[in-house]
């Protein structure tokens, strides 16, 4: 059985895919996200997100500086809210 050596787009795809697993891990400690975080983490893009914020169904978010974060209880509260207006949507 002969070595196969990995090409250098397959090191990048494994180096991506460990770099998020690693920042996801540290987020999981964080209490609050970013909206790139937040928005990762809950399978929408950014655009998406200003998008549902122009519509006021954004989560509450808060500053620091110049980063705007959304907290976790505030992506809960966020979560559970579109849960509830799907559901009414197909009732």
């Amino acid at each position: 059985m002969s070595a196969r050596y990995l090409t250098i787009d397959e090191i990048e795809k494994i180096s991506t895919s460990l770099a998020a697993a690693l920042a996801e891990a540290i987020t999981d400690e964080t209490d609050a996200f970013s909206l790139a975080t937040f928005c990762r983490r809950h399978g929408i893009s950014l655009p998406t997100y200003y998008r549902i914020a122009q519509q006021g169904l954004a989560p509450a978010t808060f500053s620091i500086g110049s980063r705007v974060l959304v907290s976790k209880e505030a992506a809960a509260r966020w979560r559970a809210a579109r849960e509830a207006a799907s559901a009414s949507e197909t009732a």
